[in-house]
């Protein structure tokens, strides 16, 4: 029986690999569209206050017009302001209160020693009183009721009948017992005084405010207000091709919306819905893909940064997706700019422009305005994206953020003006949910910490951290090869403003000059910068072997800075800083002292590649050019500037500029920039009296 390698599943995504990328991309089609909504899209597009530009639209099906919010509320209030509070009578308050009146009455009597043949008339008297006054009813007053007038209407149920009454038609407990005061005669006057009293303690209000059953009725009747107003019967013209949309027709067409979204809710084929949601996505997709492979090959042919791609692109949509099922107030909550600041902080500007317009243009079917939605996120993206062109410092985060709100505040004014037409009619809360997506937006930042781990890609944000001097690796440089760490430090500025002149990553340059001869850590004394005595250990040794040495920090080079996991963008500069050039030195001493043997040229030779991008042309130019500007015993400016134009053309000449995008005019800045600042360095006086 066969055994299974153990790499075979290397080997299988090798072979495999270019096949994973399509893949992927029928994934992400699946997993967007598999969450939007199944239902076909209502066609039209309108605004109030704009003109009509469509056919004239007529009514396919009846439907009711519905009022507007505010129709709704203002409705609602006076129905709430037309129910009345309800009160009940409760029977078993005036039973219990005339029950203990006959039973205090006696013991009251008996107490202040008045004469018992007149307890049983003047009992009888204040019981048919209080029986009156319970009979006609004593209420309990309700401040909130009240308003600005002490009396007010109310619902009074009696054995489960409604009368409408006002607090005049009843007694208060006040009023109830100056009725008793003005009712209960008699001469003495301790007589009158102890009845009242006792009265007044049993004068309860059997009145009762129901505010669970008020409540009820309160809901039950805002429920039923109509949220309608009239019918457009089928047939009838809704509007007309070039007429204005005024309030009353926009609520026509609210409507009409409306109603058709509900009946393709149960008549629309949710198959067919499903497969033009597909096509438009995937045609979306596709398009991507076409861009990467015509304008970003290495993207295109990486499937870890082709997956991170697709992520972001997925996850935003799923977003989407997630704000229409939960029905979001406002789907301007959701922060669309977090796609471009992560696309290019992660990669370049271009890409982010293009990924942003795409995951808009998809998220623009399945909105509300479309127009107005893709206008408003377009512009935030493409403001989000220029103010993080050049991102040097983390507090860019919160610039960036300011300048997406300000984009969004010019917009949300101007769509608001061109609307309505007037400042005080500008609904300011609208702008709130803009706010909370700036906020949002902030998430960027641990996000692309998150993918640079996942994903293994190098922002300017790890770029700025790789280039602090304090970094292990570089402090190990300093303390081991001080002198090329000078030297490094030098190229790293040369570099930069050259790179910076001519358009390229000012930050990915000045890394990658840090690092570029880190492995020269290993045998520091080799190398001439870290040479204190005028002897030279290559004096001892063969040119082939110290041609060796020297060609061995590259390759150590890369070992270290592996063996550290840095990243392979900074490792390129290793790899490309001498391009194939030969060593020179020790190649033309070889064929000077020993002329009758044979060179194996190879021995004396980097082993590439050659530059590849702008940034590592420029470095292998600012790399040679400071080197050689050491050597030089009278570096006045013509010295300098024949040097300069001396190792630029060497490099020329020798094809290590083929693979690099740098033009003719490129190499002529690059030329004048390095020439003033090594004139700087070195102290140099221009000597005016002859310009």
């Amino acid at each position: 029986m066969a055994k299974i390698k153990k790499d075979s599943h290397k080997i299988l995504y090798r072979k495999y690999s270019s096949n994973l990328k399509y893949v992927m991309m029928v994934f992400a089609v699946f997993i967007i569209t598999l969450f939007l909504p199944k239902q076909p899209r209502f066609r039209y597009e309108f605004e109030k206050g704009k003109q009509w530009m469509n056919k004239d639209l007529i009514s396919p099906f009846p439907f009711a017009i519905l009022k507007t919010t505010p129709q709704v509320k203002g409705d609602k209030k006076d129905a709430l302001r037309n129910v009345l509070p309800i009160y009940q009578l409760d029977s078993e308050v005036s039973t219990s209160a005339l029950g203990k009146y006959e039973n205090e009455f006696d013991i009251k009597w008996k107490s202040a020693q008045l004469d018992e043949k007149d307890k049983i008339a003047f009992k009888k008297e204040g019981y048919k009183i209080l029986q009156n006054i319970y009979a006609k009813g004593i209420i309990g007053l309700n401040i909130k009721h009240q308003g600005t007038s002490k009396n007010y209407d109310f619902s009074l149920i009696i054995n489960n009948k409604t009368e409408q009454k006002n607090t005049q038609d009843v007694f208060t407990a006040e009023n109830a017992l100056n009725y008793f005061k003005e009712h209960f005669k008699s001469n003495n006057q301790v007589i009158v005084d102890l009845v009242v009293n006792l009265a007044e303690d049993h004068i309860i209000p059997n009145i009762v405010f129901d505010e669970r059953l008020t409540q009820v009725v309160q809901e039950n009747t805002v429920n039923n207000v109509s949220t309608t107003k009239g019918m457009v019967q089928k047939g009838e013209l809704i509007i007309a091709k070039g007429e204005f949309v005024d309030d009353d027709i926009y609520q026509k067409l609210e409507s009409y919306k409306a109603t058709y979204d509900e009946q393709t809710k149960t008549i629309g084929s949710r198959s067919l819905v499903y497969l033009g949601q597909v096509i438009l996505v995937g045609f979306i997709l596709a398009i991507l893909m076409a861009f990467l492979l015509l304008f970003r090959k290495d993207i295109f042919n990486d499937n870890r940064q082709l997956s991170l791609i697709l992520m972001v692109t997925s996850g935003m949509l799923l977003a989407l997706t997630w704000a229409l099922k939960m029905n979001l107030v406002n789907l301007y909550y959701i922060p669309f700019c977090v796609v471009p600041i992560i696309i290019r902080i992660l990669f370049d500007t271009r890409l982010a422009l293009y990924m942003h317009m795409l995951v808009i243009l998809i998220a623009g079917f399945f909105v509300p305005n479309s127009f107005e939605f893709v206008f408003y996120q377009v512009t935030a993206g493409m403001v989000a994206i220029f103010s993080i062109k050049n991102f040097v410092k983390r507090e860019r985060f919160l610039v960036s953020a300011l300048y997406i709100l300000l984009s969004y505040l010019v917009t949300f004014v101007g769509i608001a003006l061109l609307r309505e037409g007037s400042f005080s009619a500008i609904d300011w809360l609208n702008f709130v949910p803009f706010v909370f997506s700036v906020l949002l937006s902030l998430l960027a930042y641990p996000l692309i910490y998150v993918f640079e781990r996942i994903f293994g890609i190098t922002s300017d944000v790890a770029l700025i951290e790789l280039t602090n001097t304090n970094n292990k690796l570089l402090r190990e440089l300093g303390y081991k090869a001080p002198g090329t760490f000078q030297h490094s430090m030098q190229v790293a500025n040369l570099a930069e403003a050259a790179i910076f002149k001519i358009g390229g990553n000012s930050v990915l340059v000045r890394a990658g000059a840090l690092y570029h001869d880190i492995g020269k850590m290993e045998n520091p004394q080799y190398f001439i910068e870290n040479q204190n005595t005028a002897q030279s250990p290559h004096d001892k040794l063969p040119y082939e072997q110290s041609a060796q040495i020297i060609i061995q920090h590259v390759h150590k080079g890369i070992e270290i800075l592996r063996k550290n996991q840095m990243p392979e963008t900074i490792i390129d500069f290793i790899r490309t800083h001498h391009g194939n050039t030969r060593v020179d030195y020790f190649y033309q001493s070889f064929l000077k002292n020993s002329p009758e043997k044979f060179v194996d040229e190879n021995i004396f030779r980097y082993p590439g590649p050659i530059p590849f991008s702008k940034e590592t042309g420029v470095l292998m130019l600012a790399d040679s050019v400071e080197a050689a500007s050491r050597s030089l015993k009278n570096p006045d400016a013509q010295n300098i500037n024949d040097l300069v134009e001396r190792i630029i053309s060497y490099k020329l000449e020798q094809n290590q500029l083929d693979n690099c995008d740098l033009t003719l005019k490129d190499i002529e800045t690059i030329k004048l920039i390095f020439k003033t600042m090594l004139m700087s360095i070195y102290h140099v006086r221009i000597d005016y009296q002859q310009v």
